[in-house]
């Protein structure tokens, strides 16, 4: 309630000077073979929208969620730009949060595959329960809005790691201030009642929430976390425009007219539908506001472009509060401007703490670690590059190989009274599935010793590791491993996107690509141990994938489930390579014949291609892609593709 002297006043942009000119059609989803998309590189000192979409599929019709999915799975393919960091969030479910923030469009899609409605939604399959059905009232009844403003809380006090100012979008259909049981039309109608009902109070309890008629008190702690966390609350209702009116669903039935005339069982059912939209946006309105968004209403687009244009940038004033400031109290804080036709939008205060009392306690080593392994930006005090790739043995099952490259010159090495050169780090992997749930995870402690000429080669070109993960599941999973040396407390993370096919179906599939310079190929690990320094270039191997002009690049995989001749007992498969830059071809290869000749197991076939790294591939990035085409399979089954970026360097 008191002016102050502003002491900074700036425009903070989060676009880019310089955006890519490179966009990827919606149809790319669709046709196997379209070119891949290499992800941007994410650095956290770089402008960029921080967007969480958390969609409250406990808090959505059916219809609601369809929409949803479509207008959400058009961003994606059409606006968004690489820079922007988005995660696409379930309410209902295991919730992660900060390892789902990602620009890759492939995780971003799987996560749009998993948005289904939930049957155990408060709002039921349709926006409106049908008047006069019991039998379509929601499976799991109306009390389950505590359970979304648990995860809206969870993902807000995650946020607060990432850096600047963030955004959350709540997509929901049913987030009210009063707790209300759904269906009160319906068990009045039939009784010409108004449909208003009274308020009961679900005995849901949550930690620090009384257990009255409203929702207010667990909302503005929502509010509160995302104000700590400098995260913006942006709310659509995802019911968009929606019609009041009776409709065919509707079983309405009229009471004799010298009771109650027909006019008026029309007007309360639309009566009660329109006070159930507002009710319903109530709560989101109350947070978006308090955050300093604003609420999407009355929208079938549902808003999604309007969100993201007001996050382009905005504006930073500071000023210098006096002592009296930092009482842990809430400020609130109201910002005006003297020119008319113009509105502000800030969040509703700040709390008043200090920076030691905001200080967060120092972590162990394996929080650390786990922190780098689910920040989307890889930690860099160690320079570290992942390659990992899905493989099928007939003895291991399906795994996860993976070739981890360490920059030794940022390890510590100590050395013995022998002339060897040691050093410590532990190393973490880990596997995230839908909706960030952690699905495998492994930590080792590794130490590398090396003498003489490879302890000079490691520190000019340094060394590789390579282990394997056993996966008990199918699907796309997002994998990190994170490297901390244990003297210097350094760390260094990478990741990357893998999937893993379900090789029960029968269906053709590839494993990843193992890329390597000439016909030297790395052997397969089975445990964490030093590359050998045989003279191979460690660059052009499979961890790091840096190739000179003129060299040969080999490129190895495995093809499963090919089918086979019934008079030659062979398979019929043809491979093409193709390769990309800016995702624009620059080489397509001939269809080629693979020969199964003297390879021993039909279902796990080793092929291979070379490619010349010629001067038309001049000095950038690429993406290799093989096609496998089995001309005995079924149409929509007998096309598998696979990819791996790589870089030519002079």
């Amino acid at each position: 309630g008191r002016p102050q002297r502003i002491t900074n006043f700036s425009y903070i942009s989060n676009i880019p000077s310089v955006t890519s000119a490179l966009t990827v059609a919606s149809s790319a989803r669709r046709d196997k073979t379209a070119p891949p998309v290499v992800p941007a590189v994410v650095r956290p000192n770089e402008a960029r929208r921080i967007v969480a979409f958390l969609v409250d599929d406990l808090g959505m019709s059916f219809e609601s969620m369809a929409q949803a999915r479509r207008q959400l799975r058009k961003y994606i393919d059409e606006q968004l730009q690489p820079n922007d960091l988005v995660a696409i969030i379930r309410t209902g479910g295991d919730v992660g949060s900060l390892q789902q923030f990602t620009n890759d469009k492939r995780v971003l899609h799987n996560a749009l595959e998993h948005l289904k409605w939930n049957h155990c939604s408060r709002t039921g399959v349709f926006v409106f329960a049908p008047a006069g059905r019991e039998d379509d009232l929601p499976n799991c009844g109306g009390v389950n809005t505590v359970s979304s403003l648990r995860a809206f809380r969870f993902v807000l006090q995650g946020m607060r790691y990432l850096p600047g100012r963030k955004s959350v979008v709540i997509f929901s259909d049913n987030l009210p201030i009063e707790r209300q049981e759904p269906g009160q039309f319906n068990s009045l109608n039939n009784r010409g009642q108004s449909g208003n009902g009274s308020a009961s109070a679900d005995q849901t309890s949550d930690a620090g929430f009384d257990n009255s008629l409203s929702y207010a008190a667990l909302l503005q702690k929502v509010a509160e976390v995302a104000i700590r966390s400098s995260v913006v609350i942006y709310a659509v209702d995802t019911r968009g425009l929606q019609y009041t009116g009776p409709t065919a669903a509707d079983r309405i039935t009229y009471p004799p007219r010298d009771r109650v005339p027909p006019d008026q069982i029309i007007g309360n059912l639309m009566q009660a539908r329109s006070r159930a939209l507002l009710a319903g946006r109530e709560g989101a309105d109350m947070i978006a506001r308090q955050t300093g968004g604003f609420l999407i209403r009355n929208s079938n687009d549902l808003g999604i472009q309007r969100v993201m244009d007001d996050q382009r940038g905005y504006y930073l004033i500071g000023y210098r509060p006096s002592d009296q400031t930092f009482n842990r109290r809430f400020h609130q804080i109201k910002a005006t401007v003297k020119r008319n036709g113009f509105t502000v939008r800030t969040r509703a205060g700040f709390y008043g703490v200090t920076e030691d009392e905001a200080r967060s306690p120092e972590l162990t080593p394996h929080d650390e670690l786990s922190r780098a392994l689910m920040s989307p930006f890889g930690s860099n005090e160690i320079t570290v590059r992942l390659t990992t790739f899905f493989a099928n043995d007939a003895t291991a099952g399906s795994l996860l190989r993976s070739f981890l490259y360490l920059e030794a010159r940022d390890l510590t090495f100590t050395e013995k009274a022998d002339g060897t050169h040691e050093a410590t780090f532990d190393l973490s992997s880990i596997m995230f599935g839908d909706n960030g749930k952690v699905v495998g995870r492994l930590d080792q402690t590794a130490t590398l010793r090396l003498r003489g000429k490879p302890y000079e080669r490691a520190q000019r070109e340094g060394v590789v590791y390579a282990f394997d993960m056993p996966v008990k599941r199918f699907g796309a999973f997002q994998f990190r491993a994170a490297v901390r040396d244990q003297s210097s407390s350094r760390i260094g993370a990478a990741g990357q996107f893998v999937e893993v096919p379900d090789l029960r179906k029968d269906r053709l599939a590839l494993s990843g690509i193992v890329v390597h310079n000439e016909e030297k190929l790395p052997a397969q690990p089975s445990s964490i141990e030093p590359a050998k320094p045989d003279g191979d270039d460690i660059t052009a191997g499979p961890a790091v994938r840096q190739f000179r002009q003129g060299s040969n690049l080999i490129a190895v995989y495995a093809v499963y489930n090919a089918l086979l001749d019934k008079t030659t007992n062979l398979p019929r498969l043809t491979t093409q390579t193709r390769i990309f830059r800016d995702g624009k071809p620059v080489f397509t290869g001939d269809p080629t014949p693979l020969d199964a000749q003297g390879q021993t197991d039909p279902q796990r076939l080793i092929a291979g291609s070379r490619l010349h790294v010629g001067p038309e591939l001049s000095p950038g990035d690429y993406v290799l892609q093989i096609i496998v085409e089995d001309h005995l399979g079924k149409e929509k089954t007998r096309i598998a593709t696979q990819w791996i970026d790589f870089e030519v360097v002079k």
